[in-house]
């Protein structure tokens, strides 16, 4: 088992270092557009939780529509 991890230890590194600028990206759009519209909910949930970029999408998703002001 020992041996498993040290072998896979960099391809570990890497997916988190992914996840990680995935989970920005994302996050980073939706609160974007959170203060763009005004929504201090949204923009603390955003900012505080972190889902691997899945709130971020679903926000960007629901409010995709929505004009901003």
């Amino acid at each position: 088992m020992e041996y498993f991890l040290l072998e896979n230890f960099s391809l570990f590194i890497l997916i988190i270092i992914v996840l990680a600028l995935w989970d920005l990206i994302w996050r980073f759009l939706a609160m974007w557009k959170a203060a763009k519209r005004d929504q201090k909910g949204w923009f603390i949930c955003l900012g505080i939780f972190s889902t691997a970029g899945i709130l971020p999408i679903i926000y960007l998703l629901i409010y995709k529509d929505k004009p901003e002001y």
